[in-house]
């Protein structure tokens, strides 16, 4: 069964402004990395505009029609939303297609079409609340996509894992309250966005946070990983995996103090897919989030590719 990989163009269309980490060459960096000859058995494809229906799972109409309207249409205008979180001409037609890619995803995954499945896309989306563009997020990409294949596909149990730098505030408070969707993260403390302590649990018991400290490498994260995530998303034993694949916990970030390395995200990479055959028939969708080195981002990312792949 082959691997899924989503991108388009219009991902490098969403423009920050000088300096910002979230840039373009971000995008660049991974196509570019993924274009070598190890990765020609992917199914290539490019990522739709994701209904506004779609969309709704997760964020009120009038949070998506207010992003339409700020949405600028001059080329030189930036619009900004809070100190980190810019909208350029192409940032909205880059938000739909980073939800319809996800989307897409979910929909090849679950029709058997392929086995599992990465998009490359940006802007990230963990950050993004209910009703709340932050961190350099709109729409939240891997939320969209459990509530889709929820809603569309009839699956009981999403399970999310969540390895960026960043904790995945937003990804957590849209299914608080929701005991079809289990979130897991491991994330660096304290760091931005503040939240993510292991007594963050969810009304129903099903977020699970392993917070690392600052310093923390590869075997710091492997135990997070194998003492309090793996077996909780096993216990609940999912018919999905959605990973948020933010690469920003590599050592080479400029925006985290964490030390993993491309071996750490191949190996939680091998642990989910794992757990995938148990229970989902092998069934995961990874959803590109943070990381903001280039070139641990190229690799990193290439790492996680040619796992999936089975290479």
């Amino acid at each position: 069964m082959p691997t899924l990989l989503v991108n388009h163009p219009a991902f490098a269309r969403h423009e920050t402004p000088r300096g910002h980490p979230e840039r373009v060459d971000r995008v660049i960096a991974v196509e570019h990395a993924l274009s070598d000859a190890a990765f020609s058995p992917l199914v290539r494809v490019e990522a739709p505009p994701a209904p506004v229906e779609a969309i709704g799972r997760c964020h009120p109409l009038a949070y998506i029609e207010k992003l339409r309207e700020l949405n600028p249409h001059d080329d030189e205008d930036l619009v900004a939303i809070d100190a980190d979180t810019t909208m350029s001409p192409g940032t909205y037609e880059a938000a739909l297609r980073g939800a319809g890619g996800a989307i897409l995803a979910v929909d090849q995954v679950m029709s058997g079409a392929v086995n599992n499945a990465f998009s490359a896309s940006r802007p990230p989306g963990h950050h993004a609340e209910t009703a709340r563009a932050m961190g350099f997020c709109f729409f939240n990409n891997a939320a969209i996509a459990a509530r889709h294949a929820r809603a569309v596909h009839g699956v009981e149990r999403v399970a999310i894992m969540d390895f960026d730098v960043h904790h995945g505030n937003g990804t957590q408070a849209i299914f608080w309250n929701d005991p079809g969707v289990l979130y897991a993260s491991t994330h660096e403390m304290p760091l931005y966005p503040g939240t993510g302590a292991k007594s963050e649990t969810g009304e129903a018991g099903t977020i699970v946070n392993a917070p690392l400290h600052s310093g923390d490498g590869g075997e710091a994260f492997r135990a997070a990983m194998e003492t309090a995530v793996l077996p909780r998303i096993a216990a609940f034993a999912p018919d999905l995996i959605i990973i948020s694949a933010g690469f920003d916990a590599h050592h080479r970030d400029p925006l985290g103090n964490l030390n993993l390395e491309e071996a750490d995200y191949a190996w939680a990479t091998e642990k989910l897919m794992e757990l995938a055959q148990k229970t989902a028939k092998g069934r995961i969708v990874s959803i590109l989030e943070g990381g903001y080195d280039l070139t641990a981002l190229a690799r990193s990312s290439a790492a996680h590719v040619l796992t999936l792949m089975g290479a």
